[in-house]
């Protein structure tokens, strides 16, 4: 199989069972799972998958070297993603919307219930090893290090909003290298204009206001939805689509839901104002402070420049706003 990726370009996919969990209704899904949750009514044009991105995470790895095990362990990393992807942190009693960590509380019982350890145990793959993030550094670590999910994730929406071009993203991916199971770039410089580059994507979309509106929105409709029964908790872990389309059943009768929509689709003016609110919402931040090779020896970015130290000490904490609706 060759698969075309916007970031990696063309890849040679040939392992069976690489190419079975990627057939499988459980990696399908994620095609109709926005990476964002539903960020189209913000920033037009901008919407990709879930699937898109977890292929980009297992073309990362495989680029550079991770064992197949690796490799899957990132293939399979978001399937449990409900609709919305992390919307739903704003509608379920669970999870966290500081953290945002519903859908990694719920990853390993979703995986189990699903046809991928049949399909692991059927290449002599053991699915407790590959199910276990500690196995595989380079896939998966906590903020602020640098791991493939990351690494994809930022970059994919850099291209995506336009923040890169083509030139910029083949700079990075030529500075990246991976050592004593790490990840780091070759020089500070590299370093520092990744971490840069990360910086803005989370002040302008990651955990900015229209994030915060679109999380608090939509977890508002479906919440109100499944109070109504329009939908049941299992309908979420469909796909937008779906769960869209068995809502929208209800638009013309429900004057609520109405209104919930026309909200949630930016129909409907905002502000950030602390002293007459609506609604108060946490997002989740980010910040990144990546290794490199400094005259020698692997440094932090914090290590060499003592002033991202604050950044990393403010960014890394969750937004808060303070949304006030025209109506």
């Amino acid at each position: 199989m060759n698969y075309t990726d916007r970031i990696y370009g063309e890849v040679e996919i040939m392992e069976p069972v690489v190419l079975e969990l990627i057939e499988s209704p459980t990696l399908q899904r994620l095609k109709e799972i926005d990476q964002a949750g539903y960020f189209e009514p913000y920033n037009p044009g901008t919407a990709h998958s879930r699937f898109e991105h977890s292929l980009g995470v297992f073309c990362l790895l495989k680029k550079y070297g991770a064992s197949l095990e690796e490799q899957i362990a990132g293939l399979i990393h978001d399937v449990s993603h409900s609709a919305f992807s992390h919307c739903v942190d704003y509608v379920l009693d669970v999870g966290s919307e500081k953290e945002q960590n519903h859908q990694d509380n719920t990853f390993r019982k979703f995986v189990e219930k699903s046809e991928i350890p049949a399909i692991l145990e059927k290449y002599n793959l053991d699915p407790d090893y590959i199910l276990n993030d500690k196995n595989f550094p380079l896939e998966e670590k906590e903020l602020p290090d640098l791991c493939a999910d990351r690494i994809d994730y930022s970059l994919r929406a850099a291209v995506i909003f336009r923040e890169i071009n083509i030139d910029n993203l083949n700079y990075f991916l030529n500075s990246l290298v991976t050592k004593n199971k790490q990840w780091l770039f070759k020089d500070f410089e590299s370093a520092k204009k990744y971490a840069e580059l990360f910086f803005k994507l989370n002040k302008k979309y990651y955990s900015d206001i229209y994030s915060a509106v679109m999380f608090r929105t939509v977890g508002d409709y479906l919440r109100y939805a499944l109070q109504k029964k329009y939908i049941s908790e299992s309908d979420l872990y469909t796909t937008d689509k779906i769960v869209l389309s068995k809502v929208g059943n209800y638009l013309e009768k429900d004057k609520k839901l109405n209104f919930l929509f026309d909200r949630m689709n930016n129909k409907i003016k905002f502000k950030n104002d602390p002293e007459n609110y609506d609604a108060q919402v946490f997002c989740k931040s980010r910040a990144v402070d990546p290794l490199c090779d400094h005259n020698g020896e692997v440094k932090r970015v914090s290590e060499v420049d003592a002033s991202w130290k604050e950044i990393l000490k403010n960014e890394l904490k969750p937004k808060e706003y303070f949304i006030k609706f025209d109506k």
